[in-house]
Parts: structure tokens; sequence; C-alpha cells
């Protein structure tokens, strides 16, 4: 798991500063200040400011680069088993396999409605065959298991 220094070091900061808005708004209370509902308003925020820095720093996590892909844009994903993407027309034979891959690599799991954890990630291309008629063609597929990241039946 990465961690984002900027936000970690911003979520610190905040935290500090929620820490001594909480002190000055106890003292807003003991002293009868006009602002003292005003500063419990800025103490919650900036605390929720805080934590979420720092949840975000934590549980972020980068996209994974493959050499050779290309970046091909998901145009079909049904929250489950299948996931589809679409090929540009000038796709190289060889970029097929690394831009499947990547694809595949960077489909997050939470959320997914699966009852074996396996995903079926396809790419495929647009191809006309007539004056108004496309057909979609699948140039690659493979599977990716949920639980343990693995790829199975690459392309």
């Amino acid at each position: 798991m990465q961690t984002d220094p900027i936000l970690l070091e911003a979520g610190r900061w905040l935290g500090v500063a929620s820490g001594g808005l909480f002190v000055l708004m106890l003292l807003g209370f003991r002293l009868g200040w006009g602002v003292r509902f005003r500063l419990v308003g800025v103490t919650s925020f900036t605390t929720l400011l805080a934590i979420s820095c720092v949840a975000f720093a934590v549980s972020y996590r980068p996209r994974l680069l493959i050499e050779g892909a290309v970046a091909v844009p998901i145009v079909y994903d049904n929250g489950a088993d299948l996931v589809i993407a679409a090929a540009p027309a000038d796709l190289a034979e060889a970029a097929v396999a690394p831009s499947l891959e990547q694809v595949a690599r960077n489909l997050r799991g939470s959320g997914r409605n699966t009852t074996d954890g396996l995903v079926t990630v396809r790419l495929r291309r647009i191809v006309a065959e007539a004056d108004g008629l496309d057909r979609p063609v699948v140039l690659a597929e493979v599977q990716r298991n949920l639980g343990s990241g693995e790829l199975i039946n690459p392309a």
C-alpha cells in the first residue's frame, strides 16, 4: 500500500490546526464569546478535513502502467464479471496483449458482484462491414481472479 506524503503532511497539519481550534473553542465557551458556535463548526470541519486527507493518502493506489500498453477506454462494465475495453483502429498487434493486461490489472475488486471472483476482460474493435453496418470484433480476452490478482488465459 502506497501513501501520498503530501496528503499525509496536510493531514498532520490540519490535525494540529483542529487541535488548536478545539482549545480555542473550549476557551470561547468558557469566556462566553459570541463566536463560540462558529468555532464549533470550524473545528468540526477542520477535523473532518484532517481525517479525510489521511484516509485518502493511505488508501490511494496509483494505476499500474505496463510497458508497450496503450491506454484504452472501458466502454462496458456490468459491475460483476464482464468488462469490455475499446481498442482504437490504429492499435498495433504487439500492443494488444499489454493493453489488455493493463486494463485487467487496474480493475478494482471492491463492489463487484461475482460468485467465483473471476472477471472477464475483453478488448474489442469496431469493424465496418458495409455502409451503416458495423460489427464488434474481440481482439483478445483474459480472466482475472480478484482474490489472488492472477490472470487466467492471458492473451
